[in-house]
């Protein structure tokens, strides 16, 4: 039996992580709620990219084994209370044939206004489009994807703007304090038009456009026992960042690990955040949707 001191001390450590995840910090993002999914489907879990379509109403993400899954919301009073209709289908390489396991980390998940699908992934860093998903059509290489040196710090991040230009972004900058590249595609070649700042010990996992080309970025922190979370917005003029917004910062054991960010417009005109957790295949955490609301104006 622990003497009363360690039992004390124990009991007040509960307390805090109970305290610390159940607080966001205050930011312009309303926390609107959270729906743990799960599923007996062989291969179920890893998800990383996350793409909301038909109003809030369908979804389609990825997973880090190389598979694809499409479904659709149930929602009550606006909010995720379901999911139907879910399938799970592996994606193929550029033969048609299988990907090994170590061409299948799927991270980054982009659809363009074509319904297009783009999805990038690390280990062997590269993006490619999927005309079907049985079939991939590698896109260029940058020679800048081929330094990545840390399997686990490739392209995470993959987003589409409004003139259907492709956009993605390492996990890692490569050091501490410098900045994140940002790449785009302007035809055959990858460019690096800008950098945005690294901070806090955040990692970038995701990326979206909203209507109005503002592109936001989902950043993960690890505190070796939870995870804390962080959006910010970028204002674009040309190729400048004019105006960096954090909307969302929470605390250590808030969330789970959420690598996916989806951004769209509800009905009422607000921006809605949408994002889903990778539980790396393990029992201890949970592939759970979590969303967010930014008023207009802010």
């Amino acid at each position: 039996m622990f003497p009363r001191f360690t039992r004390r001390l124990a009991a007040l450590f509960v307390s805090c992580l109970w305290l610390t995840a159940s607080a966001a910090q205050i930011t312009p993002a309303e926390y609107l709620g959270s729906y743990t999914w799960s599923a007996k489907t062989p291969g179920f879990g890893g998800f990383s990219g996350l793409e909301v379509s038909d109003g809030g109403r369908g979804f389609t993400a990825i997973s880090d084994r190389g598979a694809l899954v499409t479904g659709r919301f149930r929602r009550e009073g606006g909010l995720i209370a379901g999911v139907d209709g879910a399938a799970l289908t592996p994606l193929g390489n550029a033969s048609g044939g299988a990907l090994s396991v170590y061409f299948s980390d799927a991270e980054g998940l982009a659809i363009d206004g074509q319904g297009r699908i783009f999805i990038s992934f690390e280990g062997a860093h590269r993006v490619w489009a999927y005309p079907s998903l049985s079939r991939a059509d590698p896109l260029p290489v940058a020679p800048a994807f081929r330094e990545i040196p840390n399997p686990n710090g490739g392209l995470e991040a993959l987003a589409v703007d409004a003139e259907g230009r492709l956009y993605t972004m390492p996990e890692r900058s490569g050091q501490l304090t410098r900045p994140f590249p940002v790449y785009r595609l302007e035809g055959d070649t990858w460019e690096q038009p800008f950098s945005i700042p690294r901070s806090d010990g955040f990692l970038v996992v995701g990326a979206d456009f909203d209507d109005a080309g503002r592109l936001y970025v989902l950043e993960r922190g690890f505190s070796g026992f939870g995870f804390r979370s962080r959006v910010r917005r970028f204002t674009l003029e040309g190729d400048r960042i004019a105006r960096d917004d954090t909307l969302l910062s929470t605390h250590t054991l808030r969330h789970d690990n959420l690598e996916g960010l989806s951004v769209w417009r509800d009905a009422a005109g607000d921006i809605r955040l949408t994002m889903i957790s990778d539980d790396n295949f393990q029992p201890i955490q949970r592939t759970e949707f979590v969303e967010y609301r930014v008023r207009e104006g802010l």
